[in-house]
């Protein structure tokens, strides 16, 4: 697992076998970890704050529900260094808060599914893969606002050089009666070579009329005028490369909120692209 193998020591509070309960009394001190979990129920407290760190190092399938209670806040980091097949499911309750952070760096699976069932309940998820070689990389959501005064927000960043393969699939769903839904979701995606693809797929289905609702994909190659300007100033073919998807993968990659978690993916991405 290379640079997060510290993630199963006692630099985070570990989870010992399938449930996590957050309650006051044991919210306050490090952030919690998972690491390779076959099932994991996660559930926080009314009014209580938490992070967890999934690292997924081994090619297994993984399932995970969290729920929220009203007023809960959970911010999970997901890393997949190993081909892994994960199906998500988060259920919150009114004014509570989950933000995701996923970061693939191999051949990987994920599935979120989000359910948002308390007026007033946050959702951000923020992912990132990075595919070289035949490696195949998906991403799906589907984030169900319930019922009124909820707010969504979901961006996926994808990079694929070699022959790899890289998905998105993307459903914001809207109730009949979930007015003044607020939900945004993009994906964008940069190509390294000719025999690379990505298909992206963001969709909306509204049943409301007060709502703002919008979506996004690109999907191209690199920016060549900005490498052409890189290399006037004495960087080589690659350092230019590098430093273009580095910039456009790290803008995903510093949302992190945990600041160690969050230098080692910047490694992370350096050292993959390197060997793209």
């Amino acid at each position: 697992m290379g640079r997060f193998d510290w993630i199963g020591t006692e630099a985070f509070r570990q989870v010992d076998g399938r449930l996590l309960r957050v309650t006051r009394a044991c919210a306050a001190g490090l952030p919690f970890a998972a690491v390779d979990p076959d099932r994991l129920s996660v559930e926080v407290e009314a009014g209580v704050e938490a992070a967890l760190v999934v690292l997924h190092g081994s090619p297994d399938e993984t399932s995970i529900d969290v729920r929220l209670a009203e007023g809960a806040s959970l911010a999970l980091t997901e890393i997949f260094v190993s081909e892994a097949f994960v199906e998500c499911r988060i259920r919150q309750e009114a004014r509570s808060r989950c933000s995701v952070m996923t970061a693939m760096f191999s051949s990987a699976n994920v599935r979120y599914r989000t359910d948002l069932d308390g007026a007033e309940a946050e959702s951000e998820l923020d992912g990132v893969f990075v595919a070289g070689g035949d490696e195949h990389c998906v991403v799906e959501l589907r984030t169900a606002h319930n019922v009124p005064d909820c707010r969504s927000r979901s961006a996926v960043k994808g990079v694929a050089g070699g022959r790899a393969l890289g998905e998105f699939r993307g459903l914001v769903y809207v109730a009949p009666d979930a007015q003044r839904t607020d939900a945004r979701q993009q994906s964008r995606n940069v190509l390294l070579g000719a025999e690379a693809r990505i298909d992206t797929k963001p969709q909306l289905e509204i049943y409301a009329d007060d709502v703002k609702c919008t979506h996004g994909a690109t999907v191209g190659m690199m920016d060549n005028e900005a490498i052409l300007y890189m290399r006037q100033r004495g960087l080589s073919l690659q350092q230019a490369r590098s430093l273009q998807i580095e910039g456009f993968v790290d803008d995903i990659v510093l949302r992190c909120p945990l600041d160690a978690v969050r230098e080692a993916l910047v490694g992370t991405v350096a050292e993959k692209l390197e060997k793209m």
